[in-house]
């Protein structure tokens, strides 16, 4: 799975403990600052924030205009990170990501190629309206995303560390959108829905976004904060309860294994990146909310985010106006009974 490589000496239980209420701290005021802008979508911002704090990278989709980049250039700040952005368009080149060789010649007429960086060496990247780029230029994005590295001409060029994209898309079937293939999907942690907001939120848009003045997003952590945060969550104990419930429900998800409605309603179902993707982010989400370790509820509140983007229906589950989410609504209410 395309994660971050975490060579670390594993901590005992007590500095487990002390390092895990030192991070509450600091996810609690990462909380507070990225609220100073980002009003409402509580649930948006969480699974986002889960997806980086579990080194991951995220598929933000909804309609245009919901503050899905700005979240993004917000969390970039207040994690400080090296944030860029690439707007996806059809005509969007492999080379305008990942950089370009350029011929220079020295003052005795040698000729050398010099790599120029792209936008993707960045620690935080914002892939707009992935859907809209070839097929050609989302797989040049994706390989990054699993290996960490960009190879031109031969050479490799390693990525910074900690590397997340945050890719948005458009939900609406539009002209000239090139869907991710299911391969490509399932290198994302999560898929994140972005609703449009409620009443008391939009109302709070209204009056703070039309002033003069608007609020402004301070950096909380550094990225070598960061890093030591992700490198927690894989430390945190898993108990046998939660990782035999990982496996029910996305084993539960797949055709063939014995569950008559998943047989009938699902044509393909989780490969294990989705166990992997509950693991790490039930782990920090405990954290998120202030525990130490990772209860059923976290399991429950995740499989969507986990599972959405990582299987389909059958056509007659289609036809009849099934969506993934009332599949695994129905899987999770199974796992609660």
């Amino acid at each position: 799975m395309g994660m971050m490589p975490v060579p670390d000496a594993p901590l005992d239980e007590k500095a487990i403990i002390a390092a895990a209420e030192k991070a509450l701290a600091d996810i609690a005021a990462i909380r507070g600052e990225v609220s100073k802008v980002i009003f409402g979508q509580e649930k948006v911002v969480e699974n986002t924030l889960l997806a980086i704090l579990s080194g991951g990278h995220a598929l933000l989709v909804g309609v245009p205009g919901l503050a899905k980049t700005k979240l993004v250039t917000t969390l970039g700040t207040v994690l400080g990170l090296d944030a860029n952005r690439i707007q996806f368009t059809p005509d969007l080149m492999p080379s305008d990501i990942l950089g370009t060789e350029v011929m220079d010649q020295d003052e005795n007429g040698r000729r050398s190629f010099r790599f120029v960086k792209g936008p993707v060496f960045a620690q935080l990247l914002m892939a707009d309206e992935i859907n809209r780029a070839s097929p050609r230029t989302q797989s040049a994005l994706l390989q990054s995303m699993q290996e960490y590295h960009v190879t031109i001409a031969g050479q490799a060029y390693d990525l910074p560390s900690p590397f997340h994209v945050l890719a948005t898309q458009n939900p609406l079937e539009q002209e000239g959108t090139y869907p991710l293939p299911e391969a490509q999907l399932d290198r994302f942690l999560l898929q994140v829905d972005v609703g449009y907001p409620e009443l008391a939120a939009e109302r709070q848009i209204l009056l703070e976004t039309t002033g003069l003045s608007e609020a402004r997003a301070t950096s909380v952590v550094t990225a070598e904060r960061l890093i030591e945060i992700q490198r927690l969550i894989r430390q945190m104990p898993v108990s046998e309860g939660v990782v035999d419930a990982i496996l029910s429900l996305v084993r539960a998800a797949r055709p063939g294994q014995g569950y008559a409605e998943t047989d009938k309603n699902v044509a393909w179902g989780p490969g294990p990146r989705a166990g992997q993707a509950l693991m790490l982010c039930a782990r920090a989400r405990a954290l998120y909310e202030g525990r130490l370790a990772p209860s059923l509820d976290d399991i429950h509140a995740l499989a969507e985010p986990v599972l959405e983007h990582r299987m389909a229906l059958t056509f007659a589950a289609r036809a009849e106006g099934m969506s993934v989410r009332d599949v695994i609504a129905g899987l999770v209410s199974r796992a609660h009974g």
